[in-house]
């Protein structure tokens, strides 16, 4: 048998290009379905955590010594802690916070946003649960630090552009 006689009516038959527009938005709208029910599960997860977050919340006094975003493996978190992290957060970076809780030096994890309010080289009081700071009571010898304002695309495209105006007007009138 000659492919090209078979071939020849395949290749001969014209495809309408609202059918191929009808498949793309049907996938999408599947995709978008799935993404919503996936989301709708880890909600329900998380909701469960934090319920679990709260009821074991402590407050305690700590030196922040340092505090870093490393992958797990290289935070110096224990072992049993490191192989309950999911597949897929392997790889993700952590806020991990080395602190000296009491007499002994410990590596935490940290809220996002209490992460960016942390003072390094300062005792503060903040609240844990297990391993896992969750908020920022106070820090001794000052107030909590205020969150960093975060910039915009076109604040930090004009901004940057500025900071060099300032440069060359500052080197040009040496």
């Amino acid at each position: 048998m000659n492919f090209a006689a078979l071939a020849g009516p395949l290749l001969a038959a014209q495809v309408n290009p609202w059918v191929i527009v009808g498949i793309v938005v049907g996938v999408a709208a599947l995709i978008l379905v799935a993404l919503y029910f996936i989301g709708r599960n880890l909600q329900k997860k998380q909701d469960a955590a934090q319920v679990q977050i709260d009821a074991m919340k402590q407050t305690v006094s700590m030196l922040i010594i340092d505090k870093k975003m490393l992958k797990p493996k290289d935070s110096g978190l224990p072992e049993a802690a490191v192989s309950q992290i999911p597949w897929y957060a392997k790889n993700a970076k952590l806020p991990v916070v080395k602190a000296k809780v009491g007499p002994q030096i410990m590596s935490l994890i940290a809220e996002r946003e209490v992460f960016d309010i942390i003072p390094v080289k300062k005792e503060c009081k903040v609240s844990i649960s297990g391993m896992y700071i969750t908020e920022l009571k106070s820090v001794r010898g000052g107030k909590i630090p205020e969150k960093p304002k975060k910039t915009g695309f076109w604040q930090r495209l004009f901004g940057k552009k500025e900071t060099t105006d300032k440069k060359q007007t500052s080197r040009s009138g040496k």
